[in-house]
């Protein structure tokens, strides 16, 4: 941020505000609500851009892709294909749109992706992981699903692995 003399910096993440501490930083044990962020600031000559990622199952990895992200545009700039931050304007029209809601606890996401898996009488109780292959392969958007529902599908999976279940 220092190095595009960025102002106005926010860094919104989806942590409950009882897992903050009295002089506003969070526990070290925070957990965010959702995996996704947005990084919004100010580039002098550019304006506010904003850069919202929720690719990946923790806010940690999504954080990680805006900061190589704008390594990569700053990049540009540093070898003097631009010289004055026309790559940063692309961003200025998108908005942050609204990320599917996570799950409360393990049950809830086991219940997401029992729906699924065919109910076939008389079966053995299927296992997490058998529920989590079905889901994947039934709302990945290249076999029909659609990117909402896989990306629900993955924040079922984040909570059985942080529960220990997968």
């Amino acid at each position: 941020m220092r190095e595009l003399g960025a102002k106005n910096v926010e860094l919104l993440v989806a942590i409950d505000a009882a897992q903050f501490r009295i002089d506003g930083r969070p526990y070290a044990n925070a957990k965010a609500a959702h995996p996704g962020v947005i990084l919004t600031f100010e580039i002098p000559e550019v304006g506010t851009v904003s850069y919202p990622c929720d690719t990946f199952t923790t806010w940690e990895s999504n954080l990680r892709a805006v900061a190589l992200a704008l390594e990569a545009l700053r990049k540009v700039d540093r070898y003097g294909v631009t010289k004055r931050g026309e790559q940063y304007r692309g961003f200025l029209a998108l908005e942050a749109t609204a990320a599917p809601a996570g799950f409360a606890d393990a049950n809830e996401a086991l219940r997401f992706l029992a729906s699924f898996h065919p109910n076939v009488p008389g079966a053995a109780t299927v296992t997490p992981k058998v529920l989590l292959r079905s889901a994947q392969r039934k709302a990945h958007p290249d076999h029909g699903g659609d990117d909402a529902t896989f990306q629900r599908v993955s924040l079922a999976e984040a909570k059985l692995r942080e529960a220990g279940l997968l």
